[in-house]
């Protein structure tokens, strides 16, 4: 089946989305894991070549599939590319999104520094905020909820980017803004952060549910900044896990 597929890469590549969206019922799964694979389809398109151009090619396929699937064309034949065809049929204000997002992934083609924090919060918001915003399209969320939506997935999208700093800088990029530590800008998504706590979102959870590690993280970030630069950002497996059975008890995120 294609979610099945949808759910095993999602799975492999991003192991925090696979645990959010298993906590949530069958029918909150159907949407989130296509959604999810689609994201990670467009985050591997850079780093499994290292010709710039292929990587492009590969990232405007993606790109080509949601219009095609924006203008009622039939879905290629893709283990993802299905499944997010029937998504974007049922909810005509993807397409936009999820383009925006397979646009983002081209800094990581052609990386160019970025030139104070509010650029490197544009970059964020562009992937994990459109992500974010795209999963609540599919649950009818209504649009005054979407700054909610996006301060939470901007925090969480943080905290995936400075996990990644070692990474990104091994392949010779530059991450972060250069006058800008890591500390300040975790304490920046712990504020947004705040700011989505603040509202009553129990009924918007499952949407929500995908960001429950970024407060742990950001609050690392703030008590041991050399953590983002040395890879040591993160917690145990036994704490990662226990914290979702914790949060998905309460009904929480």
């Amino acid at each position: 089946m294609t979610l099945n597929a949808c759910a095993a890469i999602v799975e492999r590549s991003d192991p925090d989305r696979f645990l959010a969206t298993m906590s949530c019922p069958p029918v909150v799964r159907e949407k989130l894991f296509p959604l999810f694979a689609y994201n990670a389809e467009i985050a591997r398109a850079p780093w499994v070549t290292g010709e710039p151009i292929i990587a492009q090619m590969r990232l405007q396929w993606w790109r080509d599939a949601v219009d095609e699937a924006g203008m009622g064309k039939p879905a290629r034949a893709h283990e993802v590319a299905a499944p997010l065809h029937g998504l974007i049929q049922q909810h005509t204000g993807l397409p936009p999104l999820l383009d925006a997002m397979a646009e983002a992934r081209l800094w990581e083609v052609q990386p160019a520094p970025f030139a104070d924090a509010a650029a490197l919060w544009a970059h964020i918001d562009a992937g994990s905020g459109n992500l974010g915003w795209a999963c609540a399209l599919c649950f009818a969320v209504p649009p005054e909820r979407e700054p909610v939506v996006r301060a939470a997935a901007l925090a969480s999208g943080l905290a995936a980017w400075l996990m990644a700093v070692p990474a990104l800088r091994a392949k010779g990029m530059e991450p972060l803004p250069p006058s800008v530590s890591a500390d300040k800008l975790a304490q920046d998504g712990l504020a947004r952060l705040r700011e989505a706590k603040r509202e009553n979102t129990r009924d918007i959870t499952p949407v929500l549910r995908p960001f429950w590690r970024a407060e742990a993280l950001l609050k690392q970030v703030v008590k041991t900044p050399e953590a983002v630069e040395n890879g040591a950002l993160g917690t145990s497996e036994f704490r990662r896990r226990a914290s979702l059975i914790y949060k998905s008890m309460r009904g929480s995120w």
